[in-house]
């Protein structure tokens, strides 16, 4: 079984750059880790507690992911590949939450970066709150972690997998969002 070690929860960006990387590669039988975060990937990968890592690097809106560059200043890693996903960035809600409703948007950083004019259009007083993880804010909105009249911008399948309702979908304020992910691989000296 060849593991990957994922930057996100079930239903995250990074899981289905996981999948596009192992079709990439031709890598299977495959299970992905959901590590959450770049630095606990770079971790796993370092200590070669993963076969690989996926994480994202940059985003054509939002920008650098700071995360991911201070977890690769920490951790050695050979880089297998550099590809682009798009990302579609949706404002998800719990059944019977209507967008008039919505008192507070919790998301990445990146997300909330990536869906800026949306938000300021739209929300423009109400908070928004940054998380670890898309997906992991969707699960928490789910499990009541989360106020009831919280929205989460998060991936059409997080609405899915979390039985949420796609209140606003292409949230994203550039057509094509593209986000540049990372797969690396234990580093090995020569």
């Amino acid at each position: 079984m060849i593991h990957i070690g994922i930057q996100g929860a079930k239903g995250s960006f990074s899981e289905e750059a996981a999948w596009v990387f192992a079709r990439n590669h031709g890598l299977e039988p495959v299970t992905l880790d959901y590590l959450i975060s770049s630095e606990a990937v770079l971790a796993a990968v370092e200590q070669a507690t993963v076969d690989y890592g996926i994480f994202a690097m940059e985003n054509a809106q939002g920008g650098v992911v700071i995360e991911s560059v201070a977890a690769l200043a920490h951790h050695r890693c050979e880089i297998v590949e550099m590809f682009h996903i798009d990302v579609r960035q949706n404002l998800l809600a719990l059944p019977g939450v209507f967008l008039g409703d919505i008192t507070e948007i919790y998301s990445h950083q990146q997300a909330l970066r990536q869906c800026k004019e949306y938000l300021a259009e739209h929300f423009w007083a109400r908070p928004l709150i940054e998380t670890e993880d898309t997906a992991r804010a969707a699960e928490d909105l789910r499990n009541g972690t989360l106020p009831r009249t919280a929205a989460v911008i998060a991936s059409r399948t997080c609405a899915e997998l979390y039985d949420l309702n796609v209140v606003a979908e292409d949230i994203h304020d550039l057509k094509h969002n593209l986000t540049l992910f990372l797969g690396v691989k234990p580093w090995k000296q020569a």
